[in-house]
């Protein structure tokens, strides 16, 4: 019982401590609280974003986000934190859901995390923004179908060295980040681990700690012929009197050859089954073989260590900059927090609790549609050839008359009944 306590007044501390920056679950007021970008708008390539479940849902309600519309547009929308997150020493949780309900087939869907330097260019918040961290599913046919997680390291963009499978169904997915401070960082689809490791290993926001001696050459001695010449090896007697080829004994001078006009005649030359080729020394293992030489490894002069890669001091700002070419992305239940528990908690209080009834709502549309394309169905077309057959059938049968079936010889058909 006292552990229990325990372990109780242990979760409440955790909650208590985790903040969240950024919470948004798009109720009837979201567009109070986000900005649409004027990026792309001049020239009427700017999508928009409106509230909506969809098609299929687990409740009406709470499942409405903003999808994105009409097609072959770019989308880009922003709303700011709560107050400026500054992580160091925290972690560091983005988390947000994406339901693909058109079966997205080349487009993005992933999310920004902007700093407060960009602020001025929040109203043209577009593709030249800088930010901070960008992640989430990118489709593009069966070539692209990844997640992304790029992180932003003194100016530069850094993608993720691992290929992360992104889900490409057409139900409701939720993405988690996770970066931490001892500069390890984890992905989560759907509250289940799919990734994780190493800020160092799978980024190269640092060069390498060491690289190859470019002063280093290889010794003059340092031998790389794995096999050589058999210095034992005897080329046998008459090798060389063996000649390539030979006249065709088999061959016959033409009977129409005529040796003063012709020529003599030579029969023609054949490759000599008995010739060998040039003759070469057996190839043995070399004693003397080093292996490939390779420049020894030294400590690269322009690597500093640097422990706070996971570090973003004024992170200000959430958003989506998108092209899609099939519009329809609907996305909900936005978290930025300090704490991967708080976040897995409000994702089960969502997309948990509706998942299974969404799926259900998915199985049955897709059944009617499917119904009702089948009947819209036209009907299939009619093969001519084998029509053409059946028609020959029938007129191979015997005419039917009224004392039964009469059949004309054909040799009387023939002859046209002269004698009449």
């Amino acid at each position: 019982m006292k552990w229990g306590v325990v372990a109780v007044l242990a979760t409440l501390v955790v909650a208590a401590s985790a903040k969240d920056y950024f919470k948004e679950t798009f109720d009837g007021s979201w567009a109070d609280r986000w900005t649409k970008s004027s990026w792309k708008v001049s020239d009427g390539s700017a999508g928009e974003f409106k509230l909506t479940a969809g098609k299929w849902y687990g409740d009406a309600e709470a499942d409405k986000g903003i999808q994105t519309g009409p097609d072959s547009k770019f989308f880009a929308i922003s709303a700011p934190l709560a107050t400026v997150f500054d992580n160091t020493g925290k972690d560091t949780v983005v988390q947000f859901s994406v339901k693909h309900e058109q079966d997205l087939d080349c487009g993005g869907g992933y999310i920004k995390v902007v700093p407060a330097t960009s602020e001025k260019q929040m109203g043209e918040f577009g593709g030249d923004t800088p930010y901070s961290i960008m992640f989430g599913p990118d489709i593009c046919g069966y070539s692209t179908r990844k997640v992304h997680v790029i992180l932003t390291y003194k100016g530069k963009n850094y993608l993720i060295k691992k290929d992360i499978k992104a889900e490409t169904d057409q139900l409701t997915h939720v993405y988690t980040l996770v970066i931490k401070p001892d500069n390890t960082y984890q992905v989560l689809i759907d509250l289940k681990e799919v990734a994780s490791g190493s800020l160092y290993e799978d980024w190269d926001m640092l060069p390498p700690k060491t690289i190859k001696d470019p002063k280093a050459s290889k010794p003059e001695d340092w031998d790389e012929r794995e096999e050589i010449a058999d210095p034992e090896d005897k080329k046998p007697e008459g090798w060389d009197d063996i000649p390539a080829t030979i006249a065709d004994k088999d061959a016959k001078k033409p009977e129409d050859w005529d040796d003063e006009e012709d020529g003599t005649w030579e029969p023609p030359m054949i490759p000599n089954p008995e010739y060998k080729g040039e003759w070469k020394a057996k190839m043995i293992k070399n004693p003397a073989y080093k292996g490939i030489w390779v420049a020894p490894d030294i400590d690269n002069p322009d690597y500093v260590h640097d422990d706070k890669l996971y570090n973003f001091k004024d992170l200000k700002f959430v958003g989506f900059e998108l092209w899609q070419v099939k519009s329809g992305s609907i996305f909900d239940n936005i978290l930025v927090t300090d704490d991967l528990e708080a976040a897995k908690k409000f994702a089960e209080d969502t997309w948990g609790k509706h998942k299974d009834e969404e799926k259900a709502m998915f199985d049955k549309v897709k059944k009617e549609e499917d119904e009702k394309k089948a009947k819209d169905a036209p009907p299939p077309p009619v093969d001519a050839e084998a029509a053409e057959e059946e028609d020959d059938e029938y007129e191979d049968k015997e005419e039917p008359s009224g004392m039964g079936s009469i059949k004309i010889p054909k040799e009387e058909e023939e002859s046209g009944h002269d004698e009449l």
